[in-house]
């Protein structure tokens, strides 16, 4: 009786399965966004053998990172970000901002090369207008905000300034007296520049965009600084520091840098603008005196800092009010000059394993690298086939493995091209061989990723989708790009190229799509 008088009302349906179930997707996706979104990294560009665009994108979306910051706005990084739904911010970079601040017309040219030729593909969310001016390029400074200026009047122009937000990232140096946070204030040197600044921030609705370092504060403190403090690790209750102006107690130096530029903006009567970390990581190695600049101190860090901010712990002056953050930075910059701790800030090495794994919990996806059990060797994008051809002929060679799921009919037989078997014979090779070093290079045309490429009914050896154990045995080793050794199987030959994954969301969306 009841369905009969839900059915017959014109204001009420009940709802159908494929309803609930997009309801469900869009629940999830929602929350997903809304946590991933606080987390970002900086991409360098000192980079030796820096990966490709495409596979740049692959490690971030294998990791759940929906935010990166760009150094410049490399065409390539750009359309690799088409159609990804990542957040971009680019960058003019320092040498560039003379000629923006003197002239609308070239900072006119610069957003139509670099912005309104990409969006909206690419998600570009924010534009940073040089890099620590202030403390490194100070005889830029006076030209800064008129350089900011430029860049906001050609994206209102474009129609792109609602969307497209533009600041500067300052170094936290340029804040005085940090501690108490209560009393810090801006090097008062600065207040030609500063003032203005923040107006432009204030009027444009753009954050203050601060590069914070525990890492340096606690090095240049000379031991005044307790090491459990600037890596976010518990201390007791009265080894905190205490605000005794506003008795707000700190557990850690990151927050109370934050803090700090907070108190000095309201000092300046600016109450309203929001602060995003640009840069903040510890580095994972260093030369003979930098003690503490090790793989444990860093993953300590980056875990702390990374839950930290997922979990919208925000600081003792604005609790709750979660401050996205950018590591620096995803890959280590082994082309840096300086100390042996200016190369070693990433996440990752350039072939996409981790140089760490971090240790998060209750984080989902994001920055999930624990990889030591789940990494996969695969074919590079953009390599002669008739190397790849080469390399698979060895595989299921020489190399001894078993290539049988390649057969015609077989699970892995489709798609039937050279990339997609190559894909599948070099990462049988590499679990194999136990994922030593040097057994995913085959001659320079494969590389290591994170992410799984098994897909449907074929699954890959070492996928978590498999029970199967391979032995690790030492009876050949891959073709490496000295090696002059070569099979020939030719029933492995292929033709063309074409490989997609199947996420489980569009899973989810299709089988929704079966409901409707």
């Amino acid at each position: 009786m009841l369905q009969k008088q839900i059915k017959a009302s014109p204001r009420f349906e009940a709802p159908s399965m494929a309803a609930l179930l997009l309801l469900f997707l869009f629940l999830f996706a929602s929350s997903a966004l809304s946590q991933d979104s606080l987390i970002g990294v900086n991409i360098g560009t000192e980079v030796t053998n820096m990966p490709s665009p495409t596979q740049v994108v692959t490690l971030l979306k294998s990791q759940s990172i929906n935010r990166v910051r760009l150094y410049d706005a490399d065409r390539a990084m750009l359309l690799a970000f088409a159609h990804t739904g990542i957040q971009v911010i680019i960058s003019v970079p320092n040498d560039q901002l003379l000629g923006i601040s003197q002239s609308n017309a070239t900072a006119a040219n610069w957003v139509s090369r670099n912005v309104a030729a990409y969006y909206p593909a690419t998600n570009i969310t924010a534009i940073a207008v040089g890099s620590e001016v202030l403390t490194t390029l100070s005889n830029a400074a006076s030209v800064l905000v008129s350089a900011l200026k430029y860049i906001q009047s050609a994206l209102i122009t474009a129609n792109l300034d609602r969307q497209i937000k533009v600041s500067t990232p300052h170094s936290s140096t340029i804040i005085l007296d940090s501690f108490p946070p209560s009393q810090a204030f801006f090097n008062k040197t600065w207040d030609p520049v500063i003032v203005p600044l923040l107006k432009f921030l204030q009027s444009t609705g753009s954050p203050l965009m601060l590069n914070v370092y525990p890492y340096f504060d606690y090095v240049q403190s000379n031991g005044v600084i307790p090491l459990d403090y600037a890596l976010f690790q518990p201390l007791q209750a009265n080894k905190e520091a205490v605000d005794a102006n506003t008795l707000l107690h700190y557990t850690n130096v990151f927050d109370a840098i934050v803090d700090a530029a907070y108190f000095a903006m309201s000092y300046l009567n600016f109450t309203n603008i929001p602060i995003v970390v640009m840069e903040s990581g510890w580095p994972s190695k260093g030369d003979a005196s930098e003690h503490d600049a090790t793989v444990e101190n860093a993953n300590t860090y980056n875990s702390n800092l990374i839950q930290h901010v997922i979990n919208k712990t925000g600081t003792p002056k604005h609790p709750g009010t979660a401050v996205t953050t950018y590591i620096y930075e995803l890959y280590n910059e082994d082309s840096r000059a300086g100390p042996v701790s200016e190369k070693n800030w990433g996440l990752f090495h350039t072939n996409g394993t981790p140089v760490y794994t971090l240790r998060l919990a209750g984080a989902g996806a994001v920055l999930a690298n624990d990889t030591t059990n789940q990494t996969f060797c695969i074919a590079k994008e953009k390599v002669d086939k008739k190397m790849l051809q080469a390399a698979l002929d060895w595989a299921c060679g020489p190399g001894k493995v078993d290539c049988s799921a390649l057969m015609q009919g077989e699970a892995c037989y489709e798609p039937d091209d050279v990339v997609a078997h190559s894909t599948y014979a070099f990462n049988a090779y590499y679990q194999k061989m136990g994922k030593a070093l040097g057994s995913c290079d085959f001659k320079g045309v494969a590389t290591v990723t994170t992410t799984d490429p098994s897909r449907g009914k074929c699954v890959f050896p070492g996928s978590a989708k498999s029970n199967q154990t391979l032995g690790n045995t030492t009876t050949a080793m891959a073709p490496s790009a000295n090696s002059t050794t070569s099979g020939c199987i030719p029933q492995y030959y292929h033709r063309h190229a074409s490989f997609t994954d199947l996420t489980l969301l569009s899973l989810l969306l299709i089988i929704a799509l079966v409901f409707l």
